[in-house]
């Protein structure tokens, strides 16, 4: 954090192996992004089911993180979560803290989102959905919002994790929808002071 920064802020993106979390932490970040990622190798195909993800070489380990500096005082670190099932012990100590997050989805296995929505409503976490652009047929927002029954107040959006442009409006949108989350829970105390007492 720089001399004048007050203040860390917290992102994490999750989501299904493959999905593009490395490469939205790669394309928004203003540093160099630490990865942790590796070579996939044969032993590895027993492991990862790489069946739907065909001319994937490499695979995240631990974490990816990024930064981007919104003001003098504040800064957001994005934190990329891997999302092979055997790295999922992870996540609840890579929520902590968390301002929110972002999860991104691949609509041709849209299955493979239900874990972390779990884990985010779980923990009671903001988060917003962003749809990863692959080039192939698109779903409706309807149709993703039913597959995933999400409940109609949590954003859904379209992004490519490659632009830059595309993966800030994505965290633009998460920023405005935990704004949005908290003026309503400050309203609602300010309206009725003796549910918070």
């Amino acid at each position: 954090m720089g001399a004048t920064a007050d203040n860390g802020l917290k992102i994490v993106i999750v989501g299904g192996f493959g999905v593009g979390k490395t490469t939205m932490v790669r394309s928004v970040s203003e540093i160099r992004p630490l990865n942790t990622e590796e070579t996939m190798t044969r032993a590895g195909e027993t492991v990862d089911d790489i069946s739907e993800v065909r001319g994937k070489s490499a695979t995240t380990v631990a974490f990816d993180f990024g930064r981007i500096t919104l003001d003098a005082r504040n800064i957001l670190y994005l934190f990329g979560a891997p999302g092979q099932e055997r790295f999922w012990f992870l996540w609840d100590r890579l929520f902590s803290g968390t301002l929110g997050a972002v999860v991104l989805v691949d609509t041709r296995r849209i299955d493979d989102s239900w874990y972390a929505i779990d884990r985010l409503e779980r923990h009671g976490t903001p988060f917003i959905v962003a749809c990863n652009d692959f080039g192939d047929v698109r779903h409706t927002h309807a149709d993703v919002r039913a597959a995933l029954d999400l409940d109609p107040h949590v954003p859904l959006v379209d992004c490519d994790a490659r632009s830059r442009e595309s993966s800030k409006q994505v965290l633009i949108t998460l920023v405005r929808h935990i704004k949005n989350r908290y003026a309503g829970q400050t309203a609602r105390a300010v309206a009725s002071p003796r549910e918070f007492a």
